[in-house]
């Protein structure tokens, strides 16, 4: 039995728009994950899952091209500023351990990782020459220093990983913690201790009531590549290990594409909720066409509003930057409002009464041409201020698009009139 203490329980009621029992329930039965380490105490906790707003995920972290600590604590702040509900640190390189304490100490949400990229940073020895332990360890380490959640590439077998070498896909594996794995496995010829070693895991996350992330590996990268016989086989391995899971009282979400035309995201939101006991869904994107380098960002919110709509529950950003470099501030801002955008478009459709009053009291603001409470309500409230600022400080109640022609205030004041003759 997953147990959910009562402050932390109270704060995540005050954010959403359900009751304790609900919450309690979906936890239950894994159809709802709340990420926090027992060692972490934060300001902002959230729960992710069914019935739950959709929730919003910031990647940042030093690769070994660019480091700078101080840079990705002002990521932080920035993504935290603009929105997001988590965060997750990539980090590789040599200031990876420093810059995560940094990022633990001050992050007023979850913080999650991915182990294996510690692992493969290490200078001491060589990634392909780790051992099984090195595997479970680094994930020790990890939950001992207070990560909230993890994301563990369970599902890529030895088996899966010999089909990927021969398989003909555009994109092979596009998911790092994966194309190291599958070296590792091939080079070792010897399984994903990941996998190997599932239960010795499950043991260190129950521990410090850790949410394990189960990574998909072998994510679509191309759009041509969705929804292939090597995506749906880790599927299936990770709806028997979220099963496993949840009998040893670990909560567990799953990660989903990655690159998937439009035609298919639905099909791939209820497999994985079919195949996954409902358990959350975690996607990237989904990135709804590869041909727009440099808008990311609006590809990913596209196919995240859709992936929402139909049931997931938590949606990665995506930068501008993807696919580029690195991203940097306002790489990090866009993507987290464009992936609000999306989640909050899917919120009206999945009926959260706060969604749906939120969009009901900006539409009143703007008959009134009420414009501090637009801008209050906003999703980002900066730039509507900055683009009203540029306009003509005189027409204090209309806007430079209609100015006298204004057809709200048209309509008002011919009604008025019309009312007050009558």
């Amino acid at each position: 039995m997953i147990k959910i203490k009562e402050v932390l329980l109270n704060k995540i009621v005050q954010n959403e728009d359900r009751d304790k029992g609900f919450i309690k329930n979906g936890v239950k039965h894994g159809w709802i994950v709340i990420p926090k380490n027992k060692k972490r105490d934060f300001v902002k906790p959230c729960a992710i899952g069914k019935g739950m707003k959709t929730k919003v995920n910031a990647n940042l972290g030093l690769s070994p091209g660019y480091s700078s600590i101080s840079m990705e604590l002002k990521k932080m702040d920035v993504a935290v500023s603009a929105g997001a509900d988590t965060l997750m640190d990539l980090s590789t390189g040599p200031l990876l351990n420093k810059v995560r304490k940094r990022i633990l100490s001050s992050c007023p949400v979850p913080l999650g990782t991915v182990p294996v990229y510690e692992l493969a940073c290490q200078k001491k020895k060589k990634f392909i020459s780790m051992e099984e332990d090195d595997f479970v360890d680094i994930v020790q380490k990890q939950a001992e220093e207070g990560v909230d959640f993890f994301t563990i590439h369970s599902g890529l077998t030895l088996d899966a990983a010999y089909i990927a070498s021969k398989n003909p896909r555009i994109l092979n594996i596009v998911s790092r913690g994966g194309a190291l794995l599958a070296s590792w496995m091939l080079t070792n010829r010897r399984e994903n201790p990941f996998f190997s070693q599932f239960d010795r895991i499950l043991d260190i996350v129950k521990k410090h009531d850790i949410v394990l992330s189960l990574g998909d590996s072998l994510r679509p990268g191309a759009i041509s590549d969705a929804t292939d016989r090597l995506q749906l086989q880790e599927l299936l391995v990770l709806g028997d290990l979220q099963e496993r899971a949840l009998k040893k009282g670990v909560q567990v979400m799953i990660e989903g594409p990655g690159h998937v035309p439009l035609d298919q995201i639905e099909a791939n939101v209820k497999l994985q909720k079919s195949i996954c006991h409902d358990a959350p869904f975690y996607v990237l994107g989904p990135l709804v066409t590869d041909s727009a380098p440099g808008y990311d960002h609006i590809v990913g919110a596209i196919g995240g509003a859709i992936a929402a709509w139909h049931g997931a529950d938590y949606l990665c950003y995506v930068t501008p930057a993807e696919h580029l470099r690195l991203p940097e501030l306002d790489d990090v801002r866009q993507g987290v409002i464009a992936s609000k955008i999306a989640a909050h478009s899917a919120d009206i459709v999945k009926k959260i009464p706060s969604a749906i009053n939120r969009d009901n009291l900006i539409s009143k603001a703007r008959a009134k041409r009420d414009w501090k409470e637009q801008f209050r309500l906003a999703l980002d409230p900066d730039l509507p201020t900055k683009i009203r600022n540029q306009s003509n400080p005189k027409m204090s109640d209309v806007c430079t698009m209609c100015s006298e022609f204004c057809s709200i205030k048209i309509a008002e004041e011919s009604f008025n009139h019309m009312n007050r003759k009558s």
